[in-house]
């Protein structure tokens, strides 16, 4: 019993690890929808961008130089350019666009549908195999979301649903990604790189949508992009990444249906904007479709 025992600590604990540095990662994410909400109102979408990931890939420069980080190797430029793609443009960049359409609140119930995306891109891309029993759940709470969707006419916009799905997709296929590299490379390590990997074009998109001005740019704004660039964009996948990997993409990719109620009660608080019952309602009947799939993941 006792060596039993010590045989299953080890893998407790780490699991034990991947929860609390997932729920730290979706903690710091629930933020970034209504940063970037305010931010966007001030920023050119596509500045805000490339800035962001400039500012963090600088940050991560110094870390990973400070720290005397090896160079990935050949065989992870490939996954850590899909990191980048995924991650650190695709991401930030349609849901900058999508912010211009809607609300936070209303992006932010589209972050239903990252446990499912993640945990298809966490078979595809890093061979976990969930029961069946996990993805009914799944489908079901994906479903919730798309059907809020479609009841509200799309009259909100159309075009800015349509940017958040595809963000949708994008960030899966880059957390899944960056997960299955961080049990080779480590967790800060995936995302410190792929920022340096698109820092030249960052840095070069920065200079080019330069604002002539920032007179007019209000405080808030500021803020929200120091947000958005160290938190977001960097400190964030630090936990996430450390998270999926010690406990599993599918398993604990679940957590991030607590983002949107994390997120909604920010838009509410610190933006004051009305959150409905339907929005309500829906967020908590994912919740609970995901915690289901949480069940049956392994």
């Amino acid at each position: 019993m006792e060596r039993t025992s010590n045989l299953q600590n080890p893998t407790l604990q780490k699991n034990s690890s991947g929860w609390i540095n997932g729920l730290i990662g979706v903690v710091i994410f629930s933020g970034s929808l209504p940063a970037t909400r305010v931010a966007v109102l001030e920023f050119d979408p596509l500045f805000l961008t490339v800035a962001r990931a400039t500012l963090a890939a600088i940050l991560a420069l110094c870390l990973l130089l400070l720290f005397r980080e090896k160079r990935p190797g050949r065989h992870q430029l490939v996954p850590l350019t899909i990191v980048a793609l995924g991650v650190v443009v695709g991401f930030p960049l349609l849901t900058a666009l999508a912010l211009q359409y809607i609300t936070s609140a209303h992006s932010i119930v589209f972050v239903g549908l990252l446990p499912l995306a993640t945990a298809v891109f966490g078979v595809l891309r890093a061979g976990e195999r969930p029961r069946p029993v996990f993805w009914v759940f799944s489908v079901l709470g994906s479903l919730l979301v798309v059907g809020f969707a479609v009841a509200q006419g799309l009259t909100a916009s159309p075009l800015g649903d349509i940017l958040m799905l595809l963000a949708i997709l994008a960030c899966g296929l880059g957390y899944a990604e960056g997960a299955k590299l961080s049990r080779t490379l480590g967790g800060w390590q995936v995302i410190s790189w792929a920022l340096v990997l698109a820092l030249p074009a960052m840095a070069a998109l920065t200079l080019w949508r330069l604002p002539g001005s920032f007179a007019n740019i209000s405080t808030p704004a500021w803020f929200s992009l120091g947000y958005v660039s160290l938190f977001s964009m960097l400190i964030g996948f630090v936990f996430w990444y450390r998270g999926l990997a010690q406990g599993g993409i599918a398993v604990v990719g679940q957590l991030q249906l607590l983002q949107p109620f994390f997120g909604l009660a920010l838009a509410a608080t610190l933006l004051h904007e009305h959150v409905s019952l339907s929005m309500l309602g829906v967020t908590v009947a994912v919740i609970l479709c995901v915690a289901g799939a949480k069940k049956f993941a392994r």
